[in-house]
């Protein structure tokens, strides 16, 4: 998706305060710079701005993730035996593959299981209008 977290904060009327673009460029650069599967918690997210504006508070970081979130920017993962975890939200769908041993995490999509989701909704008598896979594993040796 082309559009940072910052213009689709303008899009939807949030005031950004210079402390909140910070956040914002951060939040929106944090897969390139950190990987496609990056997840990060607001503790991970405010050692990340503090290095260039340490002005920035932990307490600021926690407000301006749930303005963003609230406003459907960002989407919160509560994966198991962990902080929350957050990530931009994109127009394509893709669940998660989480290794509980060090927490890294894989996107992924697989059509053969979106079939089988909807197969089984269909076969109860429903629509499938949305999903949340996540898987946890440890990696083979």
């Amino acid at each position: 998706m082309s559009d940072s977290i910052e213009d689709k904060c303008i899009a939807k009327g949030i005031k950004l305060t210079d402390q909140r673009k910070v956040i914002a460029r951060v939040m929106s650069e944090s897969k390139e710079t950190y990987g496609e599967a990056d997840h990060p918690d607001v503790d991970e997210l405010y050692n990340r701005v503090s290095k260039i504006d340490p002005k920035i508070s932990i307490a600021t970081v926690y407000r301006t993730v749930k303005i963003f979130e609230e406003a459907g920017i960002l989407t919160k993962h509560d994966f198991k035996g962990g902080k929350a975890r957050y990530e931009e939200i994109r127009e394509s769908h893709h669940d998660h593959l989480i290794d509980v041993k060090t927490g890294h995490i894989i996107e992924f999509s697989d059509n053969d299981i979106h079939n089988l989701q909807k197969k089984i909704a269909e076969k109860y008598g429903y629509d499938l209008v949305d999903h949340k896979l996540e898987l946890y594993g440890v990696k083979k040796k």
